[in-house]
């Protein structure tokens, strides 16, 4: 089987988030694109994001428009959610012959080096690195890396949360999700 997990914060999930792992699962045959939704994001000061599980039940909500794609939580657990220990973790579930891959978006690749244990994981896994077509990005020595170019990178997690607050409606939602924040009065 091929795989590839899918990481972010998905606050909240949106259509260029779905649009990329079709693609990815397209051009790159996966059986199944595991979204993974980040519990405690490094990147992010603690308390700056909704809660899990609200960020994991829209992925659940967005993943049922494609029999590829499934809702993870590998990384509901304590502590900082690093890419190394669920990849890690993901190895580990892995059964022989199965091929693992790590969907991420050119801008994060390119920090790559400032991540905890980022040698481990260049050498753990092959990187699909999405970007927007003619974006070029560095590539550490002994990195695996297959692009994959895109036009779906044009919607922003922040910008649907500010036209949200701002009582606009975003387009660039799955209605299940635009329906789930409204139930549960989010970004407001």
């Amino acid at each position: 089987m091929r795989l590839a997990l899918f990481g972010g914060t998905f606050d909240p999930i949106h259509l260029a988030h779905l649009r990329v792992a079709a693609e990815a699962a397209d051009k790159f045959a996966l059986d199944r694109v595991l979204f993974v939704t980040a519990a405690n994001p490094p990147h992010k000061p603690a308390g700056s994001t909704t809660p899990y599980e609200h960020r994991h039940r829209m992925v659940e909500i967005a993943c049922s428009c494609d029999p590829r794609f499934e809702p993870s939580r590998l990384e509901d657990r304590e502590g900082r959610s690093y890419s190394y220990d669920t990849i890690a973790r993901a190895q580990s579930e892995l059964a022989p012959g199965d091929q693992l891959y790590f969907l991420i978006g050119a801008d994060a690749f390119a920090e790559i080096g400032s991540w905890y244990k980022a040698e481990e994981v260049l050498r753990m896994v092959e990187f699909v690195v999405v970007s927007r077509p003619g974006y070029r990005y560095p590539i550490p020595k002994g990195a695996r890396v297959h692009r994959l170019e895109s036009l779906a990178l044009q919607i922003s997690s922040s910008e649907i949360r500010k036209r949200l607050d701002e009582g606009r409606a975003s387009v660039d939602l799955p209605p299940g999700v635009l329906e789930y924040i409204k139930q549960n009065g989010l970004y407001r």
